[in-house]
């Protein structure tokens, strides 16, 4: 087992002002009692209320405190990766500013972080209390990307503990919009799941509306995956069966001699084709985007304030 090493704890925040005092204290009570040595990095995200003057203000009384301040709202993939490239301990890990993901197993995953296991993967035993359109949306994206990377990410969180080796090895990935909670499980390494119950908000409501959830679901699933890219040839190929039935239908009425009919068919085919065609040149339209916003090269983010350091 591993002597007693830092914990760089990161925690994307945006407008938690009333989240971050009470955050500090459950975090650094719990890996004080249990004599872990740690960091607390506090990544704002562009907030609109007090959460960096919160953050700031903390720094100046704890020095284990560090605080970063985004020009702007980035988004929480942006945050996590401005956390890892801050931190200086030797295994990290990742905690929503809220406390739905809970303190107290701090201590377990870094034990097993010194028995060996250098990512240690916080899933669900549950989703908590959620609107059920909510629920409903989340299990359908998780079913569509864990087809689409071919892992299982049904119960799957940003709430990981990572050695440094795969810290590391994300840093070193240039995608501009990355998706942490699939990379973290794709580059792989000796990993174990730990369970954990999803913790009611004390204070504050969830910041993410059902669009802005749609909207993180396509991002990410095009970003890691060009599985919805296969959706346009199958459609393909279901139009191409279903013209080729019609066409025979079509012959056989001629020749029969029976009349065809025109009007409703055509309408029909015609709606069914452009929708298609609308819906794949939409998808092939994200992805054109997606190699653009690439191309630019871009930073993830912009930092306009530090504090703790």
């Amino acid at each position: 087992m591993q002597e007693n090493k830092t914990l760089s704890v990161i925690i994307p925040s945006y407008n938690e002002q009333d989240n971050i005092q009470r955050t500090f204290q459950a975090i650094s009570g719990i890996l004080n009692a249990n004599h872990i040595p740690f960091e607390i990095i506090f990544v704002d995200d562009g907030s609109k209320d007090s959460t960096y003057t919160e953050i700031k203000n903390l720094s100046a009384c704890h020095p284990e405190i560090k605080g970063i301040s985004f020009s702007r709202n980035f988004g929480k993939e942006s945050a996590i990766f401005a956390g890892l490239e801050a931190a200086l301990g030797e295994c990290c890990v990742i905690m929503d500013c809220d406390l739905q993901h809970p303190p107290d197993i701090l201590p377990q995953m870094y034990r097993l972080w010194q028995e060996g296991y250098e990512v240690v993967e916080g899933v669900k035993a549950s989703r908590g209390r959620e609107n059920p359109a909510h629920t409903f949306f989340a299990g359908l994206f998780y079913r569509i990307i864990s087809k689409a990377t071919e892992m299982d990410m049904s119960r799957a969180s940003d709430f990981k503990l990572l050695d440094r080796k795969a810290v590391n090895a994300l840093l070193l990935m240039p995608e501009r919009a990355p998706f942490f909670r699939a990379l973290s499980s794709w580059v792989g390494f000796n990993a174990i799941s730990l369970d954990f119950e999803v913790q009611e908000r004390a204070f504050g409501v969830s910041k993410w509306s059902l669009w802005s959830l749609v909207k993180y679901a396509v991002q990410n699933i095009t970003s890691f995956s060009g599985a919805p890219m296969q959706f346009v040839m199958l459609m393909g190929w279901i139009m191409l069966a279903a013209s080729f039935a019609l066409g025979v239908q079509s012959l056989y009425k001629y020749f029969s001699g029976t009349a065809l009919e025109g009007f409703t068919t055509v309408i029909l085919l015609q709606l069914i084709i452009g929708s298609v065609l609308m819906i794949s040149l939409g998808i092939i339209g994200h992805y054109i985007s997606r190699i653009y916003n690439e191309i630019k090269a871009r930073p993830r983010y912009i930092i306009s304030k530090r504090c703790g350091y």
